[in-house]
C-alpha cells in the first residue's frame, strides 16, 4: 500500500485543484463570450424582404425620442435586457412612411404586447404616421393579449383589432397623482428651504405640504382634461364611436362589467372597441388566412429588419455634397456638465452645437426638445451655444416632443421658429431653488456643528447648520433674478414684453394647442414638419438629414458594439432576463419622485424644472 500524503501535501493539492477549476471556468467563460459575439454578428445580419409580405411592427418598452445611454460593460454584466426597454418614435415613423409606398409591403401587423408606454405627444406623432400609411389602402391589423391606454390608442388605428379572450382593455382616463413628504420630513427633522417664483411652480410642493395647492390642482386638472379630450376624440373618430362613448364607458365600467359577468374582452367587443376575440392559436390561424404566406408560414419582415434595409438604401444614395439639416435631440432632465444620452448635459449639448457651428455642410438645425427642464445654469449654457450657431446665419427650428417646459422652453427661446405637437406640454416658465438642511436631524442623534467664520455668511451652504436669514435673502434674490431673465428671454423671442409674459408664466403649463393661442409657439406639427420648415428657411430643397450625437470615444464605441453583439447572441441562444422589463420599468417609475433631489446639480441651486410634465 502507498504511503498516505502528508497534511501539507494535501493542502497544496487542494489549492491546486481550486486553481485548476478557476482556470477552466475562465476558459469556458471566454469561449462562451466569443460564441455570443459571433452569434450576435449573425443576428445583426439583414433579413430579406419578401416579394409580397407583411410589415410587423412591435414596439418594445417605452417610446422615446432618444435612447438612454447604457454603460456597455455594465450592460454585459447585468441581468436586465435594457436594449429592448426603449423604442425610438422616429424609427416607427420612418418605417411606416417608407412602407406606405413600398409595393412589397401589402399589410401592416401591429403588435402592442411589448410596449410599456408613451407620452401623449409621441402617440400623436405615430398616429399621424399611421394615418398617412392608411392612405395607401393597405390593411392594418392590430393584435394584443391586453391593451393599456397607450397600446390601445395605437391599435385603434387598425382596420381590425383582435384581443385574447382572457385579455382586457382598461380605459380609465388620465390621472396625475404624486407623493407628498412634508409630514415625513418633519418626523425626520429635515428642514427644506424653498425659494421660488410663480404660484403655479409646483415642483417643490411635495416637500412643503401634504397635498396639492389650489393653483397646482387647477393647473393639473386643466392639463389632463385637455389631453384626455384629445385621446377620446381621436379614438372615437377612428373607431366610429359616438362622442362621449369612452367617458361613458370609463365612468360606468363597474355597471357594464356586471352585465357581461366580468368578461372584459366581451365588453370590449360589445362596445365596439375590438373586432374579434381569439386565442393565440386562433389568431395565428386567422392571420394565415388573410396575410401573405408560403408553406403555411407568414411572409413577414420585422420593423428592425425593414429599418436596416432603409438605412442601407440611404447610405447607398448618400451624397456628401448635398446640404445638410442637422437634427439634435435634447431628451431628459437638463443637468450641468457632460451627460450621457437620455439626459441633457449643458456642456455635452453645447459641444454638439459648437461642432455644427464649424461645419459648412450644415444649412439648418432642428432641435428636438423632449425635456421638463432642470438646471437654470445648464439651460443657459445650451441657449448660448445655439445663439452662436444662429449668428452664423444657420436657422434653428425647435420641434417640441412630449414636453418642452421650463428649462426645455428656456433653450427653445433661442430659435427662429417653434413647432409643437397639439398635445405637447410646454410653458412652466418659473424658477425655484431647494436646499435641505439636517441640523435638527443630527441634533436628535447627538451630532452638532460649531466653528468660526470671517463673515456672517461663511459656511452658508453647509447642510449640517441652520440656514441664516442672510442666506435666505441671497438665494431668493437669485431666484427672482433668474425668473426676470427668463421673462426677458421669452419676451424678446416672442416679440412681447416681460409683463405680458408674466401673465401666462408663473410656472403654469400649457398644451401645444393652447400655447399656439398664447403665442408661445409658432405652429403645430411633428418632427417632419419642423424639418420641412428648416429646409424652407434655409432655402434648400434637396438635402440630407443627419442626427447629431454626443461624440463617443473609440473605447466606448468598441464596447458598445461588443455589448450589442453579445446581447444579440444571448437572445439568439434563447436566454432571457430573470427580471421582466415591465417590472423594471414599474420599479423605476415608483422611485422617480424621490430621485428629483438627486438629479439637481445646478451650481447656484436654481432650477427651471416642470414637475407636471412627466405625467
Amino acid at each position: 500500500m502507498s504511503e498516505k500524503p502528508g497534511v501539507i501535501r494535501r493542502v497544496f493539492r487542494f489549492i491546486g485543484n481550486i486553481i485548476s477549476a478557476i482556470r477552466y471556468m475562465i476558459s469556458l467563460a471566454v469561449v462562451v463570450f466569443f460564441i455570443t459575439v459571433v452569434a450576435g454578428l449573425f443576428v445583426d445580419d439583414l433579413q430579406p424582404i419578401p416579394d409580397r409580405g407583411t410589415l410587423y411592427v412591435a414596439p418594445s418598452g417605452t417610446l422615446v425620442d432618444q435612447r438612454s445611454y447604457i454603460d456597455p460593460l455594465g450592460e454585459l454584466l447585468s441581468q436586465g435586457n435594457q436594449l429592448d426597454a426603449e423604442t425610438l418614435v422616429q424609427d416607427i415613423v420612418e418605417v411606416l412612411d417608407k412602407a406606405r409606398y413600398d409595393e412589397r409591403i401589402t399589410h401592416l401587423l401591429l403588435d402592442t404586447n411589448y410596449m410599456a408606454g408613451a407620452g401623449v405627444a409621441k402617440l400623436e406623432e405615430i398616429s399621424n404616421a399611421l394615418q398617412r400609411f392608411k392612405l395607401s389602402g393597405k390593411p392594418v391589423i392590430a393584435i394584443g393579449d391586453n391593451f393599456s391606454q397607450s397600446q390601445y390608442f395605437l391599435a385603434a388605428h387598425a382596420d381590425e383589432i383582435i384581443i385574447n379572450p382572457m385579455g382586457r382593455i382598461m380605459l380609465t382616463g388620465f390621472g396625475s397623482y404624486g407623493s407628498f413628504y412634508k409630514e415625513a420630513l418633519d418626523k425626520l427633522k429635515v428642514n427644506m428651504h424653498i425659494f421660488r417664483v410663480g404660484k403655479y411652480k409646483s415642483a417643490v410642493e411635495p416637500y412643503i405640504g401634504n397635498s396639492m395647492s389650489p393653483e397646482a390642482r387647477e393647473d393639473r386638472r386643466e392639463l389632463i382634461t385637455s389631453l384626455w379630450q384629445f385621446y377620446t376624440s381621436r379614438v372615437e373618430q377612428l373607431r366610429g364611436l359616438p362622442t362621449g362613448a369612452l367617458n361613458d364607458l370609463a365612468n360606468n365600467m363597474h355597471l357594464r362589467l356586471t352585465e357581461v359577468n366580468g368578461d372584459i374582452a366581451t365588453l370590449a367587443l360589445k362596445q365596439g372597441l375590438v373586432d374579434r376575440i381569439a386565442t393565440r392559436s386562433e389568431t395565428n390561424a386567422y392571420l394565415k388566412q388573410i396575410l401573405p404566406n408560403s408553406d403555411n408560414n407568414l411572409d413577414m419582415v420585422s420593423m428592425s429588419a425593414y429599418l436596416n434595409h432603409a438605412k442601407l438604401e440611404s447610405l447607398k444614395k448618400a451624397n456628401q455634397n448635398k446640404p445638410e439639416i442637422a437634427v439634435v435631440v435634447a431628451s431628459g432632465t437638463i443637468l450641468d456638465g457632460n451627460q450621457p444620452d437620455g439626459t441633457v448635459g449643458g456642456d455635452s449639448l453645447a459641444e454638439v452645437f459648437s461642432a455644427i457651428e464649424e461645419d459648412d455642410q450644415v444649412k439648418a438645425v432642428v432641435l428636438r426638445v423632449d425635456s421638463p427642464g432642470g438646471s437654470a445654469f445648464a439651460s443657459d449654457v445650451i441657449r448660448d451655444a445655439i445663439a452662436a450657431v444662429r449668428k452664423k446665419d444657420i436657422p434653428v427650428i425647435v420641434s417640441m416632443g412630449s414636453y418642452a417646459a421650463s428649462g426645455g422652453y428656456w433653450i427653445a427661446t433661442e430659435s427662429d421658429q417653434i413647432v409643437a405637437q397639439s398635445t405637447t406640454i410646454t410653458g412652466s416658465i418659473g424658477v425655484f431653488g431647494v436646499i435641505p438642511t439636517f441640523e435638527d436631524s443630527l441634533a436628535a442623534l447627538g451630532v452638532y456643528s460649531d466653528g468660526v467664520g470671517t463673515t456672517n455668511i461663511a459656511g452658508m451652504m453647509q447642510i449640517d447648520r441652520p440656514m441664516t436669514d442672510e442666506t435666505k435673502v441671497i438665494l431668493q434674490s437669485g431666484v427672482e433674478h433668474v425668473y426676470s431673465r427668463f421673462l426677458t428671454l421669452v419676451a424678446n423671442a416672442r416679440k412681447s414684453t416681460p409683463e405680458a409674459v408674466h401673465e401666462i408664466a408663473q410656472g403654469r403649463v400649457w398644451t401645444g394647442e393652447k400655447a399656439l393661442q398664447l403665442g408661445l409657439v409658432d405652429q403645430l406639427g411633428d418632427l417632419q414638419d419642423a424639418i420641412a420648415s428648416a429646409a424652407s428657411l434655409a432655402g434648400i430643397s434637396d438635402y440630407t438629414v443627419n442626427y447629431r450625437h454626443k461624440p463617443l470615444s473609440f473605447a466606448e464605441q468598441l464596447m458598445m458594439q461588443i455589448s450589442g453583439n453579445v446581447k444579440a447572441g444571448i437572445s439568439a441562444l434563447g436566454l432571457n432576463s430573470w427580471l421582466p422589463a415591465s417590472l423594471q420599468h414599474q420599479l423605476t417609475a415608483a422611485m422617480q419622485p424621490l430621485q428629483l433631489l438627486n438629479r439637481l446639480n445646478d451650481p447656484n441651486h436654481i432650477y427651471v424644472y416642470c414637475e407636471n410634465c412627466p405625467l
